[in-house]
């Protein structure tokens, strides 16, 4: 007998826990077990002609937002090429309507409802041992021959000591991201998620947690993502871990944790200030700062106290912040979700991300759409498509907003000249939201653009819809523009190049030169290079000269004119940003 669990990501890089939690905990029926991921990147009919191959007995789909029209698709073909290969769903996607599920699949033989992984046991039982009956299985929906389906008793949760550890038998994949957990549930009642349905937090005992991570710390993992809703809403529990992943650094690994802000204390900022750049990184869901948005949604996270965290652990230096909005909440219309945007971006996140309201079957929400007056899309992943507050209209403007925000802001590569730009707005949304109205305008906004390109394009829009508008004399404003643009660009490519907007005036070559030689000889501003040849530290660096003081005129309108030269560093980069340690050598 041969079951075959499917996951179908959304990315290569992402991998499903869910598949190897079932097997691990069917681990007496691993012989039995096959694992086989796909992407949604990937054509239908590979996936298909893939699994057909395989032959399997058994069919078990892991069902998400992201890939349920593929399994759609997948289940009734599968069934039509093999009748008598039994086919099973579970996941979020499938486990509030299981019935109306196997109304709209007839060739899927039944769902896994909830937590599956007892579950999944009792079904290998059935199908390899046949000591136990589908209507003795708890957890199920299942078709009963040509009768309506029938539906099992709800299966308990199980004691979380009692999942396994998915890694200890399976290779680590080498460009995927490892996924853990150190609970399941959340404490909060967020009416738009579907963690708010499961009524209770369950915790994996700290010291099986230790043991865990050594796991990863040992193994060098590039990055562990922590898929615990809220890490921090029990202070002993995500003190303890913080605390020891800072005692056991190894140098290399990052940890992401999805985190409320609000809940840190000075316990948690003294044992974060002592980490290694980069050992840790967060993600803040702000989702909105309108509180009659946050009462309606029953989040109650006070953004003052959340924004005194963001900036305490800013002003630290050491961890990256990412920060989340959702656009199309209840009572939060344009205007005021562009205040909410204002308001964290003010906070400087390292990202910002601008995602929108999906309705999702089971949550609080869902029950409430037409209280809201929300539309939204009758196909995954049922994004909001206006509600009372925020017309289509302005759901589309926002995407283009979303869209300049994620390849200027999120991408990390503008930071300096965006600094400078936003001076010429009196809100920071209102000049995304003008160059996403351009973008969109100029039909570029879906394109793939080089990074060149992109630099490009944003130098057209300030030269086209700022310039004209000033009083200040073109020509200097044009000098803070190239410059800036020139040293972001400098700041992360090392690539021997120019471009239209890189300074006329460059240090000779034989100065070049003359540098390189002294700082082999003897190393002043490049200590660390010792053993290298001129020639390889000029390659490993680069030396460019602006005619403005960079850093002194990216706080103001007008530059602050003085020629500087400055040296870039591609071997001591910023852990966090990637950006090359920067010298001024001479101004």
């Amino acid at each position: 007998m041969k079951f075959l669990l499917v996951a179908i990501n959304a990315k290569y890089i992402h991998s499903n826990p869910a598949i190897y939690s079932l097997k691990e905990y069917a681990r007496r029926y691993a012989q039995h077990v096959e694992l086989a991921e796909f992407t949604i990147n990937e054509a239908l009919g590979e996936i298909r002609s893939s699994i057909y191959r395989r032959r399997p007995d058994a069919i078990g789909f892991s069902c998400y937002i992201w890939n349920i029209s593929y399994v759609e698709a997948l289940v009734q073909d599968l069934h039509n090429l093999l009748p008598e290969t039994a086919i099973w769903l579970g996941g979020p996607e499938v486990s509030y309507d299981a019935e109306e599920t196997l109304n709209r699949m007839p060739g899927a033989a039944g769902v896994m409802v909830g937590e599956g992984e007892a579950t999944f046991l009792q079904l290998m039982e059935h199908y390899v041992e046949g000591t136990v009956e589908l209507e003795q299985i708890r957890g199920l929906c299942y078709r009963a021959g040509e009768s309506a389906a029938v539906k099992t008793e709800p299966r308990p949760m199980l004691h979380f000591e009692d999942v396994p550890f998915l890694y200890r038998n399976l290779p680590l994949q080498e460009h995927k991201i490892v996924y853990y957990e150190t609970s399941r549930g959340c404490p909060f009642r967020c009416s738009y998620c579907l963690s708010s349905v499961e009524k209770q937090v369950r915790f994996r005992d700290l010291e099986t947690v230790k043991r865990e991570l050594d796991f990863f710390l040992e193994k060098r993992v590039a990055q562990v993502k922590l898929v615990d809703r809220t890490f921090n809403c029990k202070k002993s529990h995500s003190l303890a871990i913080w605390t020891y992943l800072l005692e056991h650094d190894n140098g290399v690994t990052n940890f992401h944790f999805e985190i409320s802000a609000d809940l840190l204390g000075e316990e948690e900022f003294q044992v974060m200030s002592r980490m290694r750049p980069g050992l840790i990184q967060l993600e803040i869901g702000v989702q909105t700062t309108n509180p009659d948005t946050l009462r309606e949604i029953r989040r109650f996270v006070p953004f003052s106290a959340l924004s005194r965290a963001v900036r305490r652990i800013r002003a630290m230096g050491n961890i990256h912040q990412h920060l989340d909005l959702i656009a199309g909440l209840p009572m939060e219309g344009y205007e005021r979700f562009g205040h909410s945007f204002d308001d964290v971006y003010r906070l400087k996140p390292d990202q910002l991300q601008l995602g929108f309201l999906k309705v999702l079957k089971g949550s609080s929400l869902y029950d409430r759409v037409s209280d809201y007056g929300i539309v939204y899309e009758t196909k995954p992943p049922y994004e909001v498509m206006r509600t009372r507050w925020m017309s289509y209209e302005e759901i589309i403007r926002l995407k283009s907003v979303e869209a300049v925000l994620e390849a200027y802001y999120n991408s990390g590569q503008f930071t300096t000249v965006l600094t400078w730009i936003e001076h010429f707005w009196e809100r920071p949304f209102l000049f995304y939201e003008a160059f996403g109205d351009y973008c969109r305008q100029k039909q570029i906004e879906k394109i793939s653009h080089s990074r060149m390109e992109r630099y490009e394009i944003l130098r057209a829009f300030v030269r086209e819809q700022i310039f004209p508008k000033r009083a200040e004399p073109l020509c200097d404003l044009t000098a803070v523009l190239d410059s800036l643009l020139w040293y972001d660009f400098c700041l992360r490519e090392n690539k021997k190049t120019t471009a239209d907007f890189a300074p006329e005036w460059r240090p000779p070559r034989e100065w070049v030169r003359t540098f390189f030689e002294e700082e082999e000889k003897n190393p002043k501003l490049l200590r660390g290079y010792e053993g290298y040849s001129w020639k390889q530290m000029m390659s490993m660096t680069r030396l460019e000269r602006f005619p403005i003081r960079i850093e002194e005129t990216a706080g103001t309108i007008l530059p602050q004119k003085a020629a500087q030269v400055i040296l870039f560093d591609y071997r001591n980069r910023n852990p966090l940003t990637k950006d090359a340690k920067t010298v001024i050598v001479s101004d």
